[in-house]
């Protein structure tokens, strides 16, 4: 119970904040700059998802205060921090990024051609930067793992952004599964403290008032690689490793818009709740 109270005063606290947040966020964010064609050709704010970022960082403070010690307090750092990188290079990719480059075969190639594209800044930065989270915690092969898969869960999240709300919607169901395989445990909480903020976009996300942009998306999938490099067994995560990589070798060949078109159920739940 006392597990349950917390994650849920959490998930109800980054709800509120980032409803008094977006306001003012998106009133910064409706400048040239930051305006970007959705899928229809909407201009609407992209980077939205900074937000969640936002909310996390004084919602950490009061747990601190309120809650001392009910946490560790070397994950909770290592959660915003990375958090924080995801963010940045997000926000960066949203504003700067061109979508002639798509998928990670299309900016590591770059890469390995020597042109460095915001994609590939993007993968480079939060592969690194997990790996400072896992140093010194395990060894250097499961640090390895837990930062192939928190990269992999960002791209993947980032694949399923190209439809309003379709991205939160694979967080929530995925939290959802995780939470389930691994109750009670305390580091399901920080996740949870995303699920309340994204809930609180949500709104604007399905009605295409605003693009939660890589800075979300970004953050989404960290949060989920994070949690599951934290809550499960190591042959769980080396299954879902599996999964994720045949998941990206298939979005190399096929368009998951597609096949999700396609799909009497897959496009219920994709249109459920959009209102463009």
């Amino acid at each position: 119970m006392e597990f349950f109270l917390v994650a849920l005063a959490v998930f109800l606290f980054c709800f509120i904040l980032t409803r008094v947040i977006l306001r003012p966020l998106l009133a910064l964010l409706r400048t040239p700059w930051s305006m970007r064609p959705n899928y229809k050709g909407k201009e609407i704010p992209v980077g939205a998802g900074a937000v969640f970022l936002l909310a996390l960082l004084p919602t950490a403070f009061l747990g601190f205060v309120a809650a001392p010690g009910y946490l560790d307090d070397r994950l909770v750092l290592s959660f915003l921090f990375l958090m924080a990188v995801t963010t940045l290079v997000g926000i960066i990719d949203d504003v700067l990024g061109a979508r002639k480059v798509t998928g990670l075969k299309g900016h590591f190639g770059r890469l390995l051609r020597g042109e460095l594209t915001t994609g590939g800044l993007k993968a480079l930065a939060i592969a690194l930067g997990s790996l400072v989270v896992f140093a010194g915690t395990v060894d250097i092969w499961e640090a390895l793992l837990n930062a192939t898969l928190v990269s992999l869960f960002v791209n993947a999240l980032n694949m399923f952004d190209l439809r309003p709300g379709r991205a939160g919607k694979v967080f929530l169901v995925t939290a959802l599964a995780v939470t389930l395989a691994a109750w009670k445990e305390q580091n399901l909480v920080p996740m949870w403290a995303v699920g309340g903020s994204l809930l609180a976009l949500f709104p604007l996300d399905l009605r295409a008032k605003a693009m939660m942009g890589d800075a979300g998306a970004n953050t989404l999938g960290a949060a989920l690689g994070l949690t599951i490099a934290w809550t499960v067994g190591i042959n769980t995560r080396l299954g879902i490793l599996a999964a994720l990589l045949i998941l990206h070798l298939l979005a190399e060949r096929y368009s998951f818009t597609k096949i999700i078109a396609g799909n009497r159920i897959l496009n219920f739940l994709d249109l459920l709740g959009r209102r463009e």
